[in-house]
């Protein structure tokens, strides 16, 4: 269990390290994507759905969240 974490942690900083050169844009519509996918396959594992289902839809639904969070801009 303690080797998967830590290849996990691995895994999320390097990912994190390739968002450096993206434009505000894509780095918070890449970012709702990922926390949309995250969240919907916990919730379909949660209620018994199918979690590739789940994880896609919210994928989904988070990068474009994520994109219109860069146009409104509610700074």
């Amino acid at each position: 269990m303690r080797t998967l974490t830590l290849a996990a942690a691995l895994v999320a900083a390097l990912g994190l390290a390739g968002c450096s050169g993206m434009s505000n844009e894509t780095q918070r519509t890449l970012s709702g994507g990922a926390i949309g996918a995250t969240v919907g396959a916990a919730g379909t594992a949660l209620t018994g759905g199918c979690v590739a289902c789940g994880a896609a839809i919210g994928g989904a639904v988070g990068a474009g969240a994520g994109y219109l969070s860069d146009k409104i801009d509610l700074d």
